[in-house]
């Protein structure tokens, strides 16, 4: 049976015109980045990651990620965040759900998959069609590094992989937030408002020396240390800080998800 559940929920979520059209939004991306260093003058793309791009196509998928993970990525995950519970309010559907013989809990879990599965397609498909982009625009002699070294592609490959796997949990944390959120309201405009509201407000936050004491409970402050999976060898301490942090993020926003699911009709 959840094998069952979860392949419906899945199905359910793929079949929405909103999220055909996000992923179509998302894939273009790294096709545009692509094509726009093609046509631009001059060695490099910019200042770190964005200066080795030239030459250089298969760092367009992780320089893509990274970009996105500012704010776009964060919007689709609380998209499909609010559809899962807001949504389902919304049109009348949840009741059915909460009143089915099935755990509320197990119907979070159901949704937290759903949620998690289309993150990681969402995040592979843009990095396979960055490395497409990238070494169709940019050709492709391996992976050159922030260190100054050059991967070869096989060992690219893994760097992407490893980054896409990052990618998707720090997008996860976000959307189990959003399902927090998602559980206390009917509308889910509320939920993606809610949400990518308080992700600008931490880059905001994270700008300000003064609050150096708040930085490190700041989803976003973890974002920038992703990019050491392009330096050789990888230093794993920022990453691992963001990861855990993440984690921190994905255990309270499931948590307040379930307390509120729970509660629901009290």
């Amino acid at each position: 049976m959840i094998t069952r559940q979860l392949g419906s929920e899945v199905r359910w979520m793929l079949r929405r015109p909103r999220t055909l059209i996000g992923l179509f939004g998302l894939v273009l991306v790294p096709i545009v980045i692509s094509f726009g260093i093609w046509t631009a003058d001059g060695d490099g793309g910019g200042p770190g990651i964005a200066a080795i791009l030239r030459g250089n196509g298969m760092v367009v998928p992780i320089f893509t990620l990274f970009l996105s993970l500012n704010l776009l990525l964060p919007l689709v995950a609380s998209i499909w965040a609010a559809d899962g519970l807001a949504g389902e309010a919304q049109h009348g559907t949840l009741r059915g759900l909460l009143v089915a013989p099935v755990s509320r809990v197990r119907l979070l879990f159901v949704k937290l998959f759903g949620l998690t599965a289309m993150s990681l397609f969402a995040v592979t498909l843009m990095a396979v069609v960055g490395i497409i982009a990238g070494t169709a625009f940019l050709g492709n002699d391996g992976m050159m590094t922030l260190s100054g070294t050059t991967l070869t592609t096989a060992e690219g490959l893994l760097r992407i992989a490893f980054f896409v796997v990052l990618v998707t949990f720090q997008m996860v944390a976000v959307g189990a937030v959003a399902l927090a959120v998602s559980a206390t309201t009917e509308h889910p405009l509320v939920v993606q408002a809610a949400t990518m509201t308080s992700i600008i407000v931490f880059q905001v936050l994270g700008q300000f020396s003064s609050l150096d004491w708040l930085h490190p409970f700041l989803i976003t402050t973890g974002f920038p240390g992703l990019v050491d999976v392009m330096r050789d060898p990888i230093p794993f301490d920022q990453i691992s800080d963001s990861t855990l942090l993440a984690g921190c993020y994905l255990l309270i926003g499931t948590g307040l998800a379930a307390i509120r699911l729970v509660t629901k009709d009290s």
